[in-house]
């Protein structure tokens, strides 16, 4: 047991072992790395109508009958039809927060829903945070909740 061989193999092993003692072959969880849990434009991907909306300190308004109100993520931009109109920009995520614009751009033709119009484009651009579950996503803000549905 004396030989010196021995000695430094087994300090080598030790050092070895040690040294990727830290390292994990698994990838961290979102969570842990951070904090709440992160979003990513994969899950966003695809097509979302609109179930309702409910501006600051009122009740939920339903989409208005016959009116078509979609959302649209695909490749780093969203697009949103909003009745007879249509809109358009960029959006960033961070975390559980999304982003819409700086600025949306949007054709302004004037529809029968146009109140119901200008108060969804208004809760949907700039900050949100996103509420993801199965098919329903909802964008929450100070100005009030979208709530989506594949």
């Amino acid at each position: 047991m004396s030989n010196p061989r021995f000695f430094i193999g087994l300090s080598i092993v030790a050092s070895l072992a040690v040294g990727c003692a830290d390292s994990s072959s698994l990838p961290a969880s979102p969570s842990s790395v951070d904090g709440p849990l992160t979003i990513t434009s994969n899950q966003l991907a695809g097509t979302w109508n609109l179930v309702s909306m409910r501006r600051a300190g009122q009740a939920d308004e339903a989409t208005p009958s016959g009116a078509t109100y979609v959302l649209t993520f695909a490749d780093g931009r969203l697009s949103t039809r909003v009745d007879c109109n249509v809109c358009s920009g960029v959006f960033t995520l961070s975390g559980q927060t999304m982003t819409a614009g700086p600025a949306l751009a949007c054709t302004r033709a004037a529809c029968p829903t146009m109140a119901f119009e200008n108060a969804y484009t208004s809760l949907l651009s700039g900050d949100s945070t996103i509420t993801l579950s199965g098919d329903t996503l909802m964008l929450s803000s100070a100005r009030g909740v979208l709530r989506f549905a594949r």
